[in-house]
């Protein structure tokens, strides 16, 4: 409502004071609710700003919801006038509930969303949550501004590195040792193949020649591969069940197999395929290296394989925006491939969502290097460090395996989503599962804070005295409250699950706040019932908040 009324007052100012892009603010300091610098103003008029201050009060003080208005520091500071704000916000967050915040602006587009994607017959590792929990925050931030989502998770399926893996089990394999543990032994094989290629050259011939053979259909290595594949997402699903993340298509590079040939006889047709020592390109503008489409034994590539994939999302979609959560290292793949649909015809919104590592130590991980963590390890960890956290601090609850593990698995997915995703993310386990600062417990601790003081009180709104959301420190969470869903629209605009994680981190610390300043289970019964219905509020929208970032919300721990 706030952020309306800003909305409003901009376009009344802008209309009023035939003025272009006028600027009001949320002050960073200081008691006052808005803020408008004026000192451009001052430039463009060739005034001081106290006088450009009068300007814009003669309009200012004919708008109702505003109290005051005051000159400080070249600003205009602004006070509303609580009683048309206060009230009806309150009263549409607890109306609305979990739906507070909802937007509309992506009604009747859908989005497709390729994340998470990891390789098949390798261990789901810390370096694959990034991108599962960075693309499944975005689809709910998508979700929750309308726009109908399809998330995607193109596995790796495909490609040299499953003749690797042939070549690996043909040579080192144990049936009976890989029947038992599959994954974690092929992967210990494809770590010996690469350390064993530094010393054996021909092992990498050797792999090309039996993944050209796959490629042709042989049998034998179909019926390896198509072994991996089913134990591999096997593995995977445990996974994505632990951390509560779900997606609508499996569909990874082996399913396009059949799909590149209409692809290339398109780009043919369009006259944009050139031969260059042999390999087949796309020439790029705006000095971007060439696109390969075809080796020159006439193998496909990884480009090839997204342009298949795109066309196919398009046309079972019906999708024009495609968004790709992927590391910052392929920020070069992206923009030729966006380059190669422009120059084919399409207008395609093609978008990468980069992110940066995650670091143990402050060292990188890496599979053929063995420098690797599996990621149901470091859960189960998790899990029992916050275990016993619990115990100690409240031995009788009785669900302790079930909050321990909401209160685990969110610590992991908020230490990661707090970030820019921009940024490489260290990975301490221990100061995840802190109760206090920017954690995820943190945030949860104070849900549960709420929902047991809420249990002291039967809640009967018509009772409440919102006479007091007019004091300050009940304004302030107010004004905090309001930010919601402009919060959301950024997040979407940005891609940046951080600033939801930021702002109800912000909201918790809030609460804690106004809980020290405010006795909430006072005698006056209307008092009373409006503190109860006003924690409720800020509780939904915590609780909201984490749920688009895929952590539990609890009412106990």
């Amino acid at each position: 409502m706030i952020e309306q009324f800003k909305q409003e007052l901009k376009a009344y100012l802008e209309e009023k004071l035939a003025l272009d892009n006028i600027i009001i603010e949320e002050p960073k300091k200081g008691s006052a609710d808005l803020a408008m610098p004026l000192f451009a103003y001052a430039k463009l008029w060739q005034k001081s700003p106290m006088a450009v201050f009068e300007q814009f009060k003669v309009v200012l003080d004919t708008v109702e919801k505003i109290e005051k208005i005051e000159f400080l520091n070249g600003f205009l500071n602004i006070y509303l006038n609580r009683h048309f704000f206060a009230k009806p916000l309150l009263e549409t967050i607890l109306r609305e509930g979990g739906h507070y915040g909802s937007q509309t602006v992506g009604v009747g587009e859908t989005v497709v969303m390729d994340y998470s994607s990891p390789n098949i017959a390798k261990s789901f590792g810390v370096g694959h949550l990034r991108s599962t929990m960075i693309g499944n925050a975005i689809k709910n931030i998508y979700k929750k501004c309308g726009y109908d989502v399809v998330a995607v998770n193109h596995l790796g399926d495909w490609g040299t590195q499953f003749g690797k893996m042939i070549v690996a089990y043909e040579l080192w394999g144990n049936d009976d040792e890989i029947k038992q543990n599959p994954i974690a032994e092929l992967q210990k094989l494809y770590v010996r193949f690469h350390d064993a290629e530094k010393e054996d050259l021909t092992l990498e011939d050797k792999a090309r020649e039996v993944f050209k053979a796959l490629e042709e259909g042989n049998e034998t290595y179909h019926r390896l591969w198509q072994w991996f594949k089913e134990e591999s997402l096997k593995e995977f699903m445990d996974m994505y069940d632990l951390l509560g993340v779900s997606f609508d298509s499996f569909n990874g590079e082996a399913f396009y197999n059949d799909k590149m040939d209409a692809v290339v006889s398109e780009l043919e047709q369009k006259g944009l395929l050139k031969l260059d020592s042999g390999a087949t390109i796309v020439e790029l503008p705006n000095d971007l290296p060439p696109a390969l489409i075809k080796k020159s034994d006439g193998a496909t590539l990884y480009i090839t394989r997204d342009l298949a994939a795109i066309m196919y999302r398009h046309k079972t979609y019906h999708a024009n925006r495609l968004l790709y959560v992927v590391g910052n290292e392929q920020q070069l793949h992206f923009k030729q491939l966006k380059a190669v649909t422009d120059l084919m015809g399409y207008n395609f919104d093609i978008e990468h969502i980069n992110f940066g590592l995650v670091l143990i130590d402050g060292k990188k991980m890496s599979t053929r290097g063995g420098k690797f963590k599996r990621l149901e390890d470091v859960i189960i960890q998790a899990i029992d460090d916050a275990k016993q956290a619990i115990v100690e601090k409240n031995p009788n609850l009785k669900n302790q395996d079930e909050v321990a593990k909401a209160v685990g698995v969110g610590a992991i997915i908020f230490n990661d989503l707090k970030n820019e995703r921009h940024l490489d993310v260290d990975f301490n386990l221990a100061n995840m599962l802190k109760f206090e600062g920017m954690t995820g417990p943190y945030l949860q601790y104070s849900s549960v804070r709420i929902e047991s003081i809420l249990k002291e009180v039967e809640l009967h709104a018509s009772l409440m005295d919102t006479s007091y959301l007019l004091e300050d420190h009940y304004f302030e969470v107010i004004k905090l409250l309001a930010q919601f869903p402009q919060v959301l629209l950024r997040a979407k605009e940005n891609n940046a699950p951080n600033q939801v994680a930021r702002y109800i981190t912000s909201l918790a610390q809030a609460f804690n706040s106004f809980y020290g300043k405010q006795r909430l289970l006072v005698e006056e019964e209307g008092h009373k019932q409006l503190n109860m219905h006003f924690i409720k509020a800020i509780q939904i929208v915590i609780n909201e908040g984490l749920r688009i970032l895929g952590i539990t919300a609890l009412k106990e721990m």
